[in-house]
């Protein structure tokens, strides 16, 4: 299972997304802190959840990081989100 799948899995596990997309961008930071070889290191998340209703935006982004905290440790470097409304 590839890290953008294992994302899409915890995503819709903790927050139940009305929309999700994923993108694995790790191509545009070669040479960047935190890249790797491989890929798998820089993602962009677009997420749309009931779990936001009454939630500020930085709430909001700190319930995707609690979602993904395994990833953000185990070498997902950096993750840009986009809370849809």
């Amino acid at each position: 299972m590839t890290r953008q799948d294992r994302i899409i899995a915890q995503l819709t596990a903790a927050l139940a997304p009305t929309a999700l997309e994923v993108r694995d961008v790790s191509h545009q930071h070669h040479g960047h802190a935190g890249w790797r070889e491989g890929g798998e290191t820089h993602f962009e998340v677009d997420i749309a959840s009931p779990a936001f209703d009454g939630q500020t935006r930085v709430m909001a982004h700190r319930l995707v990081n609690d979602a993904l905290a395994e990833e953000l440790a185990g070498g997902l470097h950096a993750l840009q989100i986009k809370i849809i409304r």
